[in-house]
């Protein structure tokens, strides 16, 4: 197994390939936001890692950015190309934010309130 060198890595996207993620082209936004970075030279300054269920399938396919902590929610193939060009600039996919990270998460208000996680 490979462990790369992140020194030069600016952001880092979480790819959900969780079951309903799966069902909206995960595995192709997977391979379209890789093949943009190679594309451009980028995969230094960017790092993937697909997961499993992030827990928002309702908004599948989410792909996560930190150290932001924002969460993207229904990122197609062309999607994900473009999520890869605009945080390469500094920029983001604002019509896409499900929830950015601002001392806590705070929703945009583009998708279901969800489920409140039981307390222990």
């Amino acid at each position: 197994m490979t462990t790369w060198n992140l020194e030069e890595t600016r952001c880092h996207l979480l790819i959900c390939n969780g079951g309903s993620c799966m069902a909206k082209q995960a595995d192709e936004v997977t391979q379209a936001i890789r093949d943009e970075l190679a594309s451009l030279g980028a995969d230094r300054r960017i790092h993937t890692t697909r997961t499993r269920c992030n827990g928002r399938c309702a908004d599948a396919c989410v792909v996560i950015a930190y150290p932001d902590g924002i969460w993207y929610k229904g990122i197609t193939p062309e999607l994900g190309r473009k999520l890869v060009r605009r945080h390469l600039s500094g920029d983001r996919l604002d019509e896409h934010i499900v929830y950015s990270y601002d001392g806590r998460f705070v929703s945009s208000g583009l998708s279901a309130a969800g489920t409140d996680k039981p307390t222990n």
